[in-house]
């Protein structure tokens, strides 16, 4: 009886708009053990074209680009092509590069100076369905979150506003992944659904309910996560009611 045949090797698609940085990156990836090279673009519109007719599990996506840009055509690409993921490899580590590239669809973000290894790394967990962060990327993600000045809003006093293109919800989620932890753990941490950390495709996600198991006593070191989302629905706290005739009443509305 002949034995089944095993995964074929990772397909790999390179787009970036400097020659000797596709060449050299082509030569790097096929060097890879259970990689394969199949196919190199010198922009996004030629990246989604070149994904359409072959089909790679990762895409090596560099941002700025001429004509199509690595963000457009990551968006693009997820509409296109869902199954295909895309690791973004560029020179810009800022939160204008970063934010916008993973709002996109990104599932992994490494900058130019990646080593060989960590590259290697980050292919075999986004082929994989995993999120991968380079560690000045991930500092830059927590900093975009938190180092935004206190601010008196609906929230009262000392209510941090997130960044522009985020939901509170949103950032809060974002900056629980960059610290490692996993889809269900952000579910306890947030008292939400793992659906609603990780939304499916159907629409809008149902009112999340309190999760039920108990928060994580600790905090794992990987730099290698689920993936993230697109989008993360935001619940908004109840308000006390005050109507009218609850102060004609003398009555303290319940807190």
């Amino acid at each position: 009886m002949t034995a089944a045949p095993g995964p074929g090797p990772i397909r790999v698609l390179i787009a970036d708009d400097q020659r000797v940085v596709r060449d050299g990156l082509s030569m790097l990836v096929a060097l890879i053990d259970g990689v394969e090279v199949v196919g190199a673009a010198s922009d996004g519109a030629e990246a989604v074209r070149l994904a359409q007719a072959c089909h790679p599990d990762v895409i090596m996506m560099d941002l700025r680009m001429p004509g199509v840009d690595g963000v457009t055509a990551t968006a693009d690409l997820r509409q296109r092509q869902p199954a295909a993921r895309v690791l973004v490899l560029t020179t810009y580590a800022d939160e204008d590069a970063i934010l916008p590239a993973l709002q996109a669809g990104a599932r992994g973000y490494l900058t130019k100076d990646a080593s060989a290894e960590q590259i290697e790394t980050a292919i075999r967990a986004v082929q994989a369905g995993q999120t991968h962060l380079d560690p000045a990327v991930q500092e830059r993600l927590v900093a975009a979150v938190i180092r935004q000045p206190p601010a008196t809003g609906p929230s009262g006093p000392g209510h941090k506003p997130p960044p522009d293109g985020l939901t509170a919800r949103e950032a809060e989620v974002l900056t629980l992944l960059a610290s490692g932890l996993s889809n269900t753990e952000i579910a306890q941490r947030l008292y939400l659904s793992n659906a609603t950390v990780k939304p499916t495709s159907t629409g809008s996600s149902p009112r999340p309910a309190p999760a039920t198991a108990p928060r994580p006593s600790g905090t794992p070191t990987s730099t290698t996560w689920q993936p993230l989302p697109s989008s993360v629905a935001q619940r908004r706290p109840g308000t006390v009611s005050r109507h009218p005739r609850d102060r004609q009443a003398g009555q303290t509305p319940p807190a």
